[in-house]
């Protein structure tokens, strides 16, 4: 995994380089700064309830405290994956570290959804509900590259997910095992161990994905 916490280089003529990790739709900048707050302050609260402090979560989320830190001030937009370690690190649902308080009905319009992507661009997550819009359950729509991978570390314990195929194939790894699945298949596996989704057409795969966490 590539880290995210290193600040861009500076050449010679003083101009800054801007970042080559998009991690949310490109032009989308108020949304991306919406998130930023919305993930700064999600992570303030719970390293407050949990009492740890930036070095302690650090140490359980993989995550480097310098990153944790700039994440907190929302001076930088986070990577799929980063998120993910800072929410096992915390042990909560990924929602939870990214989402708003839950309401009784809740509407999604497509243009609303946050788009995250992984540090190379290839894979694309979706939310199709709103966080926090059920308990302990999260949808998302993946996007995979042709011929793209992303490497997903272990969820927290317990967790399973389901996905299905919408369009082209995927080449799933879990654990030690692999499942190749057409358009229209389903596989249910447990996430609490590292697996890997990996496209092996040429095409763009579409997917649709349900993380259930124990309660």
């Amino acid at each position: 995994m590539v880290k995210d916490d290193n600040p861009a280089a500076t050449p010679a003529n003083g101009r800054k380089l801007r970042s080559a990790r998009p991690t949310v739709e490109p032009g989308d900048d108020a949304g991306a700064a919406d998130l930023g707050r919305r993930v700064a302050e999600n992570l303030r609260e719970r390293r407050r309830v949990s009492r740890l402090s930036l070095d302690e979560l650090a140490k359980l989320s993989g995550v480097s405290r310098a990153a944790l830190s700039q994440i907190e001030t929302c001076k930088t937009n986070p990577s799929l994956g980063v998120l993910w370690k800072v929410a096992v690190g915390l042990k909560i649902p990924f929602a939870e570290l990214i989402g708003e308080s839950r309401e009784s009905v809740s509407l999604l319009r497509r243009n609303e959804a946050q788009v995250l992507k992984s540090v190379d661009g290839k894979m694309e997550s979706r939310p199709l509900a709103r966080s926090g819009a059920g308990p302990g359950v999260e949808v998302y729509e993946l996007r995979l590259a042709g011929h793209g991978d992303h490497v997903s570390e272990p969820h927290a314990p317990g967790t399973r997910e389901l996905i299905t195929v919408l369009q082209g194939s995927l080449k799933m790894g879990v654990g030690e095992e692999t499942y190749l699945l057409s358009a229209g298949d389903s596989l249910v596996f447990p996430a609490d161990q590292r697996h890997v989704y990996a496209n092996p057409g040429g095409g763009e795969g579409r997917y649709h994905n349900v993380i259930v966490y124990r309660r």
